[in-house]
């Protein structure tokens, strides 16, 4: 496993459109996070990216579940506070040898690639969609201009959900619920971001920071930091 790429999927929860702009929102935050640090950032799909750099998947894995706010969105007429949420996973980089995926599982979907990229990328089907079979995950990628690289991107994208389905299967049946912390948990609720009283708090370690503003434009170091710190 490589520990200096990760990717991160980020799903609007309930809460319509303000949970997807909200995804988005997380989406950019990340993205600008990763700059700071001078990592490499590469938008697989709608809500995909890849991060690479110094062990990014090390530093990102604890901010896999639910992230909800609590604000008053710009479409909200009578300044009523409503609150939403988004998942995110964090999934490393799994070469071929720790996870098999045979042929005969998959079924593949070829489409016109919309979005940046120009013409060519609107003209030819090199977007590419995978249903595995037996578990029933679906992964698509469009980020290149060719068919094939986004072949190899999108089964790296399945690799990486299996592996995750693997673990949380194995989490699930164990009784020690401290391997649940901040290890990918879609649907635990892990932070809040409360924009009227300037407040995250991470539920997990009962520790908040102010600076939302700050936070949300991606300078989230202590977050990460204090994370690693108090899950070990």
């Amino acid at each position: 496993m490589n520990t200096d790429i990760a990717i991160l999927e980020f799903r609007a929860g309930p809460g319509g459109e303000e949970a997807k702009i909200w995804a988005g929102d997380l989406m950019r935050m990340y993205t600008r996070y990763a700059g700071i640090l001078g990592w490499k950032v590469e938008q697989l799909d709608d809500f995909v990216i890849r991060i690479r750099g110094s062990q990014a998947f090390t530093k990102l894995q604890y901010e896999a579940g639910t992230h909800r706010v609590q604000r008053t969105p710009s479409t909200e007429r009578h300044g009523r506070i409503h609150t939403s949420t988004a998942t995110i996973a964090v999934l490393p980089e799994v070469p071929e040898n720790e996870i098999a995926v045979r042929a005969e599982d998959i079924e593949w979907d070829f489409y016109r690639a919309g979005g940046k990229g120009g013409q060519n990328v609107n003209k030819v089907s090199s977007a590419v969609r995978i249903r595995h079979t037996p578990s029933g995950i679906v992964v698509q990628c469009q980020t290149e201009r060719d068919q094939y690289q986004n072949r190899q991107v999108a089964l790296g994208m399945l690799r990486a959900k299996l592996w995750e389905k693997q673990l949380l299967e194995r989490e699930q049946s164990m009784s020690d619920q401290r391997s649940i912390i901040g290890r990918g948990m879609r649907s635990e609720k892990i932070r809040t971001y409360n924009f009227p009283q300037n407040r995250v708090t991470d539920h997990r370690i009962n520790k908040s920071w102010h600076n939302l503003e700050d936070i949300i434009e991606g300078k989230m170091q202590k977050i990460t930091e204090a994370m690693m710190t108090n899950v070990e």
